[in-house]
């Protein structure tokens, strides 16, 4: 059942307020478009599970900075009703800024075996076996397991000029470390504050003049943000408090 897929791209990230949200779509929208998955002009959903050693080493290394990091998930578009239904292993790297991202479609049943027992899924081409040896071997260097939940809803745009000119906007952004299933549906922790929206750009090659004039009058810069990364700083916040209240 495996299927493959590749990206590899460049991402920065900005955080918005309501109002600079609210100002800026109509704007984008003489340039770009909806994507296809924003059926009826509605947000679509992704659910993941990150996978990290006992001590957290991915995350830690991936929030020093370094040069070179990657991370291990599970994803998928909807919440899974069965053990059957497809969801995506995917091995996220970035090296000096630039993201790659490889990825497998199994079922959710081949990517649980994949990961815990070391089962190899079934694949039909040279390609798909590639990237199947590339997870194999991140999982034998890496004694990882099921870490963090994080789900949250996303619009996407595709530039009408350019579809490798993409962004998206995420909210409701929840986050979990217990009950790491995807089956078990979307709930957790509020990780931004409700009038609070992650955007990020994906593009090949350079950002558009006419998007970086947008940026400038609203006043909207650029920050270094991870999901995973956020929510182990507010668990190690959290932890610490906790300590200090115990003493």
């Amino acid at each position: 059942m495996a299927k493959l897929m590749t990206f590899r791209r460049y991402e920065k990230k900005f955080m918005l307020t309501r109002a600079q949200y609210e100002a800026l779509i109509p704007r984008l929208l003489v340039y770009m478009e909806l994507d296809h998955h924003c059926k009826n002009h509605r947000p679509y959903s992704i659910y993941n599970v990150y996978y990290d050693t006992v001590n957290f080493d991915v995350i830690r290394h991936s929030i020093s900075k370094p040069y070179y990091k990657e991370k291990l998930r599970l994803r998928s578009y909807r919440i899974p009703g069965s053990e059957e239904e497809e969801v995506f292993l995917e091995l996220k790297k970035k090296i000096k800024g630039i993201v790659s991202k490889r990825r497998m479609a199994l079922s959710l049943a081949e990517a649980k075996a994949f990961v815990k027992c070391g089962i190899l899924p079934t694949v039909k081409d040279e390609k798909s076996s590639q990237v199947m040896a590339e997870i194999a071997y991140y999982l034998k260097h890496h004694r990882v397991r099921e870490a963090v939940y994080v789900g949250y809803q996303r619009y996407a745009y595709f530039a009408k000029d350019n579809p490798d000119f993409r962004l998206t906007f995420d909210f409701n952004i929840l986050t979990r470390r217990e009950v790491l299933k995807l089956e078990a549906g979307y709930f957790g922790t509020e990780l931004l504050g409700p009038s609070e929206y992650l955007m990020e750009v994906k593009i090949l090659g350079a950002i558009p003049s006419w998007f970086t004039s947008l940026l400038s009058e609203l006043r909207i810069y650029p920050t270094h943000f991870s999901k995973y990364g956020q929510e182990y700083l507010n668990h190690c916040q959290f932890s610490e408090k906790r300590r200090e209240q115990l003493c």
